[in-house]
């Protein structure tokens, strides 16, 4: 099955400048019934950095990752995508800038593995890249360790499996800028490793990454900053070693926690209090 054809230029400047700004929230708020989910955030990510949100439940983590992305309009404050402001970029053009890989994928209808990772591509129809439709696919399927379900169903798979076939779906899009939604809920250890070590590859070829998640080890092994959320609000934002502090841990969740590095090394190991 293709969907493209590559005849024409990009019309979107989808480079990937290391430190330049992906994705920038100007004190964002969001709020239902009278209740702020977000309440004035600021936050910055730029090209070449893996930021992971992280806070307790009912914080305003994908609260703030669906305004980050343009799926959600902000009540007050500005979000910008390179420098531009969300609201400003036709679908396609959004496309184009940024990936976003939700909590849950539901499909109903039977498309084979190979289908729905061919989506991610749907942006770029009539657009030239040196690479190939069927290398860029095969590339994303085999980095999610799926290719072996390449003919399979969708809604046949079991939850990892289309976790991991709705990721390669999103990095055959091909955007310059990456929201993950709780990528490795429904993963085991080999493919929660792997898809962190996936997102930390891309933020190295100068992706911008912003990742939501609930593993406080996994954050401090592989993001470059953690920005902690509380009640809707940003309470810190910083390089793991600066924001995981057993005092501030503590707080946030509202359970002791311990905070020590892995014997011989600096890699922070995080662990409740029993």
């Amino acid at each position: 099955m293709r969907l493209l054809s590559r005849t024409r230029t990009v019309a979107i400047d989808t480079a990937r400048e290391f430190g330049s700004v992906g994705v920038e929230a100007e004190d964002v708020g969001y709020a239902i019934n009278g209740r702020n989910l977000v309440d004035g955030v600021s936050l910055t990510v730029r090209h070449g950095e893996i930021v992971a949100v992280l806070g307790p439940n009912g914080a305003g983590k994908s609260t703030l990752l669906g305004l980050l992305t343009g799926d959600l309009t902000p009540h007050h404050g500005l979000v910008r995508i390179a420098d531009r402001p969300i609201a400003d970029y036709s679908q396609r053009e959004l496309a184009l800038r940024r990936g976003v890989l939700p909590q849950a994928v539901t499909l109903s209808f039977p498309f084979t593995v190979d289908e729905v990772v061919r989506m991610g591509r749907a942006p770029h129809a009539g657009l030239a890249y040196e690479e190939s439709e069927d290398e860029i696919v095969a590339r994303c399927l085999a980095e999610t360790d799926v290719s072996h379900l390449l003919e399979r169903a969708y809604p046949s798979l079991s939850g990892g499996e289309r976790a991991r076939v709705s990721l390669a779906r999103v990095l055959a899009q091909g955007a310059p800028v990456l929201f993950l939604d709780e990528p490795t809920a429904a993963l085991d250890l080999k493919h929660t490793e792997d898809v962190l070590r996936l997102a930390r590859a891309r933020a190295r070829k100068g992706d911008a990454v912003v990742i939501v998640l609930h593993d406080l080890n996994l954050a401090a092994a592989y993001a470059d900053r953690i920005a902690l959320m509380a009640r809707g609000r940003l309470v810190a934002c910083g390089a793991p070693a600066e924001v995981c502090t057993a005092p501030l841990l503590s707080e946030l969740y509202g359970h002791p926690v311990d905070v020590m590095k892995r014997p011989g090394t600096d890699e922070l190991l995080i662990l409740p209090s029993r």
